[in-house]
């Protein structure tokens, strides 16, 4: 009589441990798996306060026993204080996962002062109505204190998700909602080559690396603020040409003299977060630029102080010791920021897609969005709902975690 048995083959399993961490445990299992010849398909493995969950997913080779090797697996296991649970996965499941591999790949960026359990509830819920999947979830900021001082923090969670969202638009308007009603800043970036090879990092100015409008602290030593202030503020809102409501302005400071400009510069305070933002930067490689509507003289006061590697602005005209109401050369507008983004790109051997741009105002958002990265940071709202991604809850320094950099990679804590 024929002995009709099938042939034994290869098997799938999947097995979760969970316990309490030390040194040796993944060593100890994964030498006993090797005993088999097994083949490690997948694993993840990760600790939450000395809290143990690892994942293997290994091939058992069909010269080997699967009931055997899992029961070996479960006692070993045990031996470790470790509880396993183990399945089965079967080709069809298999094949299944594997054609998923495909699929889109994009990080979800959760920035707030202190994560709260409304925010992750509200963005996970909204991730799962998009019909996205989350693999991995990880905290890129430290472990907070148990007491508040008054130092500001910062807290950031990473979401890695697989999949295409059912509504784009959708998905962009939930986030900005989110943003606004729970206080918190949420980055939607699509998980390539690019964003993990960013290069260069381009800077708005004023009320981006600074806290200030410096034309408007210049109209105050004029005698001019409020006039300046509202024409300023209307500009950044898109509300004014550019170049009239510049050249307006800078008319207003005819007179004024050239020992002012120091005094200014003197009293302007930067961004929360700017100077652990550019040492980091700096240390990680990047190369970085001052793109602004603003003054060269100014500029050349933050690249002394933060190191920065090029300044791109407007030069007032001195005659005499005294500021002559007029602007020299090009005047550095919306269009002459995109385009000087576009050739530090060229000059820098990169892609325009390796470039991050961040400002505020309605004259950076075509730099913005020729940028691989574009962040609307503390924004006018015009600004805030045309821009790809916004920051308005943290300081500058919360961009590394867009990055993926994490804390305890920094140079300068």
């Amino acid at each position: 009589m024929k002995d009709e048995t099938k042939p034994k083959t290869a098997s799938t399993v999947l097995f979760r441990f969970t316990g309490e961490d030390r040194p040796g445990l993944t060593a100890s299992l994964s030498d006993l798996l090797s005993r088999f010849d097994c083949q490690i398909i997948d694993v993840n493995q990760a600790v939450i306060h000395r809290s143990l969950l690892l994942g293997i997913l290994a091939r058992i080779p069909a010269e080997h026993d699967e009931d055997r090797v899992v029961h070996k697996l479960r006692r070993r296991g045990r031996k470790l204080g470790l509880k396993c649970k183990t399945r089965r996965i079967s080709d069809s499941d298999y094949d299944a996962w594997v054609g998923r591999e495909g699929k889109a790949r994009f990080i979800l960026t959760l920035l707030s002062r202190a994560v709260t359990a409304v925010q992750f509830s509200a963005v996970t819920a909204l991730l799962a109505d998009q019909d996205l999947n989350i693999d991995v979830i990880t905290r890129l900021s430290g472990r907070p204190d148990r007491t508040v001082n008054d130092e500001p923090t910062r807290a950031c969670v990473e979401f890695s998700v697989r999949g295409e969202p059912l509504d784009a638009v959708a998905l962009k308007a939930g986030l900005l909602d989110l943003s606004s009603r729970l206080d918190l800043d949420l980055a939607w970036q699509r998980d390539d080559a690019y964003r993990r090879n960013r290069r260069v990092v381009a800077f708005d100015m004023d009320s981006t690396l600074l806290q200030a409008e410096v034309i408007d602290e210049l109209a105050v030593e004029a005698g001019v603020g409020e006039e300046v202030s509202a024409i300023t503020e209307a500009a950044m809102r898109g509300e004014l040409d550019f170049d009239q409501s510049l050249r307006r302005r800078v008319a207003s400071l005819k007179g004024l003299p050239e020992s002012v400009l120091p005094k200014v510069a003197a009293r302007l305070e930067l961004t929360e977060g700017a100077e652990r933002l550019l040492a980091n930067l700096h240390h990680f490689g990047y190369r970085t630029a001052i793109l602004s509507g603003g003054f060269t003289y100014f500029g050349r006061y933050l690249q002394d102080k933060l190191g920065i590697h090029h300044v791109h602005a407007n030069q007032l005209e001195i005659i005499d010791g005294k500021l002559t109401g007029n602007v020299l050369g090009e005047i550095i507008n919306a269009e002459a920021k995109a385009r000087l983004l576009e050739e530090l790109a060229t000059s820098e051997g990169i892609s325009r897609k390796q470039t991050i741009a961040i400002g505020d105002g309605a004259n950076d958002l075509p730099m913005l969005a020729r940028a691989g990265l574009g962040i609307a940071f503390h924004a006018k709202p015009v600004v805030r709902k045309s821009a790809e991604h916004e920051m308005s809850t943290m300081g500058l320094d919360a961009v590394l975690y867009l990055l993926g950099v994490r804390d305890r990679d920094l140079t300068v804590a």
